[in-house]
């Protein structure tokens, strides 16, 4: 029987987008993307914020369309599908790092890192006063047999 494991991720890239060559013409573009969870806390009335990172990869092949990059940029607000994994690696004081890892297979991006030279607040989705100068349609961003 065949088993699904994806996820869903909306947050804000936290630094702009590497590109990474890899063996046999594979191009990874690496980048973190932030997911904040509110709450109120129910003895204090204070509101808190837990940040959980999760670094994401969208594969490529040598050659394909790079023009994803224009928009993976810091700040920008981003809705990913993909595949979830977690890697654990020793580190030099001897404890293991663990971290959330997604690879990603489809693409949208909800609001552009920046809009005539002012960032966009974080808390902010839609800014109608704002006219968006990117062509925010995506369909070709989506990972295809073709890719790798």
């Amino acid at each position: 029987m065949a088993t699904v494991f994806e996820t869903r991720l909306i947050g804000n890239i936290g630094k702009d987008a590497v590109v990474k060559n890899m063996e046999r013409g594979v191009i990874a573009i690496n980048f973190p993307v932030a997911h904040n969870k509110n709450w109120k806390d129910k003895r204090t009335g204070e509101t808190k914020t837990k940040t959980t990172w999760v670094n994401c990869t969208i594969w490529k092949k040598e050659g394909a369309n790079l023009r994803i990059l224009d928009f993976l940029k810091r700040g920008a607000l981003v809705e990913l599908e993909g595949t979830p994994f977690a890697k654990a690696y020793p580190q030099e004081d001897g404890f293991i790092r663990t971290e959330i890892r997604l690879n990603v297979s489809k693409t949208n991006i909800l609001r552009p890192a920046k809009c005539e030279d002012e960032t966009y607040e974080a808390d902010i989705v839609d800014r109608e006063e704002c006219e968006d100068p990117f062509d925010t349609t995506i369909e070709d961003f989506t990972l295809d047999e073709d890719d790798f």
